[in-house]
This record gives C-alpha cells, sequence and structure tokens, in this order.
C-alpha cells in the first residue's frame, strides 16, 4: 500500500537552478482568516527537476483539458473554476457551498 496525501492547492513554486519546489497547502481545521474562512498551511513539499516538473504541467495541462470537455469545471478568461453552487433565489450562496471556491 503507497502513502497518499491530500492537499487543498499549491501554496508556491519555487525554481532554483534545476530544481523545482512545489509547496502544497490544506485548509486548517482551527486557523480562520479575518473573514472567517479556513487559513491555509503548509502541508508538504514536492521537489523535482526542472525537466520533470514541465512534464508535470503537460500531463496537468491534457487532464485540464479532459475535465473541461467533462464539463466538471469551466473556463473564465484565462482562470479555470469549478461549477458554482445554486444561488437560490436570494443571489446567495446555499448553506453548503465552499466559501474558499468562489
Amino acid at each position: 500500500m503507497s502513502n497518499e496525501l491530500y492537499a487543498d492547492g499549491i501554496g508556491e513554486i519555487t525554481v532554483t537552478g534545476t530544481i523545482v519546489r512545489i509547496d502544497l497547502m490544506s485548509l486548517s481545521a482551527t486557523e480562520r482568516d479575518d473573514k472567517n474562512n479556513p487559513k491555509p498551511v503548509f502541508r508538504q513539499r514536492v521537489i523535482m527537476p526542472v525537466d520533470a516538473f514541465a512534464n508535470a504541467v503537460d500531463l496537468m495541462q491534457k487532464a485540464l483539458g479532459g475535465l473541461v470537455e467533462a464539463g466538471a469545471v469551466r473556463r473564465v478568461g484565462d482562470v479555470q473554476k469549478t461549477p458554482v453552487a445554486d444561488t437560490g433565489s436570494q443571489g446567495q450562496k446555499s448553506q453548503n457551498a465552499s466559501p474558499n471556491f468562489n
């Protein structure tokens, strides 16, 4: 069995010479920001050579294209967004919609 790690996103990408460092983050269960949203916190770092990073980006772009074609995400300009939760008649998000994904 292999270890798995969940991440809510990437906090930072640093390139030093031929090495790329990708800092994975997840939302804190206990820490909140000024708007009462969970704060992103560092979880783990992925370190790889720059050519492997370039290959990973190409693979992720292909996966994103498949998600767009399937309707799982949509592109708005140059920004990808997940489908928005039903806003109801008041124009507000439903109770079970996350404030972290607008």
